[in-house]
Formats: structure tokens, C-alpha cells, sequence
């Protein structure tokens, strides 16, 4: 028998994949001035542990182009618990995320106000959900963000969105043939 935890979340991701069934790869699912949530889907030709590790390969496969440094090489993010989804060159260092939650070959998630999303004062959870399917992985990423009113985070929604489906691309891109997309 599952543990609680385990099953209220094989609960969450079932109906996750429920209502990704269609071919949707990226979507805004709701938007507002205090709030966001974004959703995408992929299949990746690859067994959910080699999904798992790539995430944890951050600087392979994240673009260089939504860096501080401008380099993806400085970007790092260990999968373990509390581990910091960080970025360092020179003398300087941002934290992008921190890791709240790995459930190994599952998930990972992270809480992580990405980008200009910092400076706004928001709260960020970026997850990764990981499951197997015949031929390979159903990945499902979800980003949701919270903040006030006034963080206007309805205008950021479209934009971030594009800058996480194309992190998503890179990351199956990466998982199935060593290089990240262009």
C-alpha cells in the first residue's frame, strides 16, 4: 500500500494527465494581476530516470540567452533537497530556485520566482512531473505564480510563458539527443 503523500500526488499527476490528453503543448491556464499559471506537456523519448537527471544537468540544456552571465555553463542545480538552482560568474551569483520537493524518476519541484519575477516580489513553484509511458516519458511542467495586485502579473504571463516553453523544448531536445535546441 502507497503512503499518503504518494498517493495524493500519483492522484494529482493522473488528473494532470487527464486534462493534458489533447496534443496542448504550452498554455497559459489562468492569468490575472495577482496571478499566473502556466502548463506544459511533452513526451520525451527517454525512460523517466534520464529525464530526472537531465534536470539536474540545468546548465546543459537551460538557454544562455535567459542567464544573467549570458552563459548557461555557469548555471547549476543539484537534485537534492534545499539544493539552489543558482547561478555564479565572477563575483556575482543569483538564485534562480531552491529544490522543495524530489521524488526521484517523479518530480521535481522547486520554488523559484525566475527572472524579472524577483524583483516583483512573488511567489514562484516550478514542477517537473515525470511519467512513464510505453516508448518513453510524459513530462508535464506547471508553473504557477502568486503575488498582489499590484505585481500586474497578467501582462507577464505571455512572456514568461514563451521563455519556459522554450526551456521545456530545450530540455526534451537535450534528453533525446544530447544537444539542447536551438
Amino acid at each position: 500500500m502507497m503512503p499518503r503523500r504518494l498517493r495524493t500526488l500519483a492522484g494529482i499527476a493522473l488528473a494532470l494527465a487527464a486534462c493534458l490528453a489533447a496534443p496542448v503543448r504550452a498554455e497559459v491556464k489562468a492569468a490575472s494581476p495577482d496571478a499566473f499559471q502556466l502548463l506544459f506537456a511533452e513526451r520525451v523519448a527517454a525512460p523517466p530516470a534520464a529525464v530526472y537527471q537531465a534536470i539536474g544537468q540545468i546548465g546543459r540544456w537551460w538557454s544562455g540567452e535567459h542567464t544573467y552571465s549570458g552563459d548557461a555553463a555557469n548555471l547549476s542545480f543539484a537534485l537534492q533537497a534545499g539544493a539552489c538552482f543558482c547561478e555564479r560568474w565572477q563575483d556575482n551569483a543569483v538564485e534562480h530556485g531552491r529544490a522543495i520537493l524530489l521524488m526521484r524518476d517523479q518530480v521535481v519541484r522547486l520554488s523559484a520566482a525566475l527572472g524579472p519575477l524577483q524583483n516583483k516580489a512573488v511567489n514562484g513553484v516550478l514542477t517537473f512531473l515525470l511519467k512513464a509511458e510505453e516508448g518513453g516519458t510524459s513530462l508535464t511542467v506547471g508553473y504557477r505564480v502568486n503575488g498582489t495586485s499590484a505585481s500586474a502579473l497578467d501582462k507577464d504571463a505571455a512572456a514568461v510563458d514563451g521563455v519556459l516553453a522554450t526551456q521545456v523544448q530545450r530540455l526534451k531536445s537535450y534528453v533525446e539527443t544530447g544537444k539542447p535546441a536551438r
